[in-house]
């Protein structure tokens, strides 16, 4: 059953359940556009206008959050704003060029008071190109700490909600609010947004339907989108009430980034589950082909700045501090932590491996220690308590227990840790461990290395000279984390086997200083390299990349709400015009008329198969006037197109997608294509078919006359696929000295003689038509699916010498096609075919000829 969404997205930001100020006006910025500014901050022109002064180029960087620090002066009462270092956010410009405009666009983490808002936004906008999106306490509430939290990080997390008690059920008030949130995000966008010039980069859960809303109103806006948090297998995934909606939100985009393969994985094979779509790699970069747009996939992990952290390595406060940590530790190896407290960072699993390596080697005891430094939790709620319990409880257990005067086995900061004095820990501590079950990326290992290697400065501080040994470190990640695949030189652990862990950490202290300084030098080269420029920098590029064709197709598009889809097609392709359809084959003198049958005919998924009374009528009008030449032109076998269209008397029938051809209902013998018709081949199709019928459950094969199809249409998505793709490869393989070819369709794999094809049936038509001197001056060809697409080739070929001649391939649908015009559905053909008839059956009337004017109407 589908999930709900809201119809009209404003609307929804507007509803009766959350009271949401629109945007009281446009955000004030710099207008590099001309044209008039309207309440959404876009130019009067069309949406898909391109400026014609020249522009500075633009990013416009989407986050929950903004890269500041606030505070209110309690004498002056003014907000005073400054940047955040930390923010990862903040360093994305070091990939960029230094002549390149950043805009940032996120909420404030303290709340404005509302008559203080314009005076803020100015300020920010002006001071730090900041653009604040006000939200509402309550839909922020319900959007951050309810939907975001509760729901959307859990799941990503492969936490389900299987009773009340752990985790929060799926609650529609705050989807409602996710929605909302998500829609004064883009107002917010839209008024800084400087049409298809800028570019938009947007990050995290957060904001998954941001993407609709923005191509909603620019169709042809670069936009990407990298997602911070691991995204989960499809198992886990389409238990979300409202997946459809964020798969949909993210296909909106240009270009998707993950942190590792696994993430991407998993997401296409949602796409490929619950969306039919299917992906292939385009010269190195993987590509979904989503109603002929491209949207790529970038797999990169995110870096850390390396300047920052090496400014803080070369503060004093750091080496003195790293001075008084030596000393407190100085006969103890130091294992370090620092995780946030939240549920999924494994804290009560590391600290258990510990306690089992104290068990396990004795002789450790008083040597070793593992520092443990707790995060403040970034969310709320009874998972963060009763995790911070059990860390705590197992903490003192363990300590109780092994500890001894001056001695403490395990120690816990729990308490906001100055970054200078995190550094200090970082640098000090012979193993680094992170033994999260699940986690997007986690810089830890970064930072700790980073911190390890040094500065020259740092080492001045210390006493250290140039012929100091080289640096070491080693670390002890769980194989659940983002940055595990990177750092090749780590020892990899699963965090719930304690045992496996605990002698991990073991060999990780007792490693020759050779092997600790191999993988310390691996894992700083690779760091060094890869940073956030590096990162920020290799993914706009890729956007860059992912749209250049943006201008090369006409966009459509198609439905509302959160199923709003944008569909880009050839600039050339419209909507059929009945009337000028019925018009232009009224002044024909020959015409042909060329039509598919499933879903053209008859709607695709109709069980009954018949044509209906109104097509059987429409035909034999058209077969009847003695102009007309009329094929049906069927991948369905003989026997049934026969017997379902018997009454046409003068139909033509190209049964099996043209080995069989029949001119009329009058003519008993059937045409063969030709071809080969030795079939013998079919001996050693039939079992290998079989074969993988039985090893696919709900796979069924279909015999012809001449072709045999292996249906996949009602077994598992990814498993159907994969088994196709391997009888694909295999018959290949045996059939090659055989008069065959091998297809692969949607959802099928076809196996038929060579040459067979739609596009041969038409041109055999039209040559024939011409030999006897009837040329056509007039040709209609409708379709729906890829062997119809022959058709439309051969006609375009075969006329392409002949402008005078009035020809109209059709699709059968919007979507890509070879075809110049497209009709919506079957019941739009056969309201065609009706028109067309009618005018058989009327006289013609004579006008003349200085009155014939011919009108073409403008789709």
């Amino acid at each position: 059953m589908g999930s709900k969404s809201f119809g009209n997205l404003l609307d929804l930001a507007s509803g009766d359940f959350l009271d949401i100020p629109h945007t009281p006006r446009p955000l004030p910025r710099v207008m590099t556009v001309p044209g008039i500014i309207d309440g959404y901050g876009i130019s009067n022109r069309d949406s898909d206008a391109i400026s014609l002064l020249p522009c500075r180029d633009r990013k416009i960087i989407v986050a929950n959050f903004l890269p500041l620090n606030s505070k209110k002066d309690s004498e002056t009462g003014r907000w005073i704003f400054t940047l955040d270092n930390d923010s990862t956010l903040l360093h994305l410009k070091d990939g960029f060029s230094p002549e390149t405009e950043v805009v940032y666009v996120g909420s404030l983490k303290t709340d404005v008071d509302l008559t203080e808002q314009d005076e803020v936004s100015q300020m920010l906008l002006e001071d730090f190109s900041c653009v604040p999106t006000f939200l509402p306490q309550d839909v922020h509430r319900k959007f951050y700490l309810g939907f975001c939290k509760q729901q959307l990080w859990p799941l990503f997390h492969y936490m389900l909600p299987m009773c009340p008690d752990h985790g929060e059920r799926f609650d529609r008030s705050l989807w409602q609010a996710y929605v909302s949130a998500n829609k004064i995000f883009a107002d917010k966008v839209m008024g800084a947004i400087n049409l298809e010039e800028d570019s938009i980069w947007i990050h995290d859960y957060h904001l998954m339907l941001l993407p609709t809303f923005l191509r909603r109103r620019f169709h042809r806006v670069k936009l990407g989108f990298f997602l911070h948090s691991p995204f989960p297998s499809s198992e886990i995934y389409r238990t979300l009430p409202v997946r459809e909606e964020l798969l949909r939100g993210l296909l909106n985009c240009d270009l998707i980034g993950f942190h590792t393969f696994d993430y991407a994985r998993h997401f296409l094979s949602c796409c490929c589950r619950m969306l039919g779509l299917e992906y292939e790699s385009k010269r190195g970069h993987i590509a979904l082909d989503y109603l002929g747009r491209t949207v790529f996939l970038k797999i990169l992990p995110i870096g850390i700045q390396m300047g920052r952290l090496e400014s803080v390595l070369n503060l004093p406060a750091t080496a003195e501090k790293l001075k008084e940590i030596r000393e407190k530790y100085r006969d103890k190896k130091v294992i370090l932590g620092v995780d946030d407290m939240d549920i999924f960072k494994g804290l009560s699993l590391k600290i258990l491996a510990f306690e089992q390596l104290l068990q396990q080697y004795p002789t450790m005891l008083g040597k070793i220690v593992l520092i443990q430094i707790v995060n403040p939790a970034r969310g709320s709620g009874k998972d963060v308590q009763e995790a911070k319990k059990e860390t705590y409880y197992t903490v003192d257990r363990i300590n109780e227990r092994y500890g001894s005067p001056g001695y403490d086995p395990v120690v816990l900061i729990d308490r906001p840790v100055p970054r200078f004095e995190k550094s200090a820990y970082y640098a000090v501590a012979e193993c680094c461990i992170v033994n999260a079950v699940r986690d997007g990326m986690n810089l830890v290992p970064y930072k700790y290395t980073v911190c390890r290697q040094g500065t020259p400065e740092m080492d001045k501080c210390l006493g250290l000279s140039e012929d100091s040994p080289p640096r070491t470190s080693t670390l002890v990640l769980s194989e659940f984390i983002g940055c595990s695949p990177s750092l090749s030189g780590a020892i990899r652990v699963n965090p719930w086997d304690v045992d496996a862990v605990a002698d991990s950490m073991y060999s990780a202290l007792t490693m020759s200083e050779s092997e600790k300084q191999l993988r310390h030098k691996k894992h700083y080269q690779y760091i060094s390299t890869h940073d956030v420029a590096y990162w920020s920098r290799s993914f706009t590029q890729d956007l860059e990349r992912a749209c250049r064709d943006h201008y090369s197709k006409r966009c459509w598009s198609v439905g509302w709400g959160l199923g709003f889809k944008l569909i880009a097609l050839s600039p050339n392709f419209r909507r059929l015009s009945i009337e000028h359809t019925v018009g232009a084959y009224r002044r024909s003198s020959k015409r042909a008329i060329f039509l598919d049958y499933d879903g053209t005919l008859v709607q695709e998924t109709s069980i009954v198969k018949e044509p209906c009374a109104d097509v059987i009528s429409a035909l034999k009008t058209l077969c009847s006037d003695p102009n007309n030449t009329v094929f049906v032109v069927s991948g369905r076998g003989k026997d049934s197109l026969s017997e379902w269209l018997a009454p046409c008397q003068n139909l033509g029938i190209a049964a099996e997608h043209g080995y069989f051809t029949r001119w009329n209902h009058q003519s008993c013998d059937w045409e063969t294509s030709g071809f080969s018709n030795d079939l013998e081949w079919k001996k050693i199709v039939e079992p290998i078919m079989r074969l993988y019928t039985e090893t696919t459950d709900g796979s069924t094969i279909e015999a012809k006359e001449s072709a045999l199809v292996w249906h996949h249409q009602d077994a598992d998505r990814d498993f159907g696929s994969c088994q196709a793709k391997e009888l694909l490869n295999h018959l290949e393989s045996v059939l090659v000295n055989e008069p065959v070819v091998v297809n692969r369709g949607h959802q099928i794999v076809e196996v038929k003689p060579q040459g067979v094809s739609k596009g041969l049936v038409t041109g055999k038509v039209l040559s024939r038509m011409f030999e006897d001197g009837n040329a056509p001056d007039f040709v209609v060809c409708i379709g729906d699916d890829r062997s119809d697409e022959d058709m439309f080739e051969s006609i375009t070929t075969t006329f392409s010498a002949q402008p005078s001649s009035e020809i109209f391939a059709c699709t059968v649908g919007i979507k890509p096609s070879k075809a110049k015009y497209f009709l919506d559905k079957v019941s739009d053909v056969v309201k065609l075919l009706q028109g067309l008839a009618n005018t058989s059956s009327s006289p013609k009337p004579s006008y003349p000829s200085h009155l014939r004017v011919s009108f073409e109407s403008v789709v």
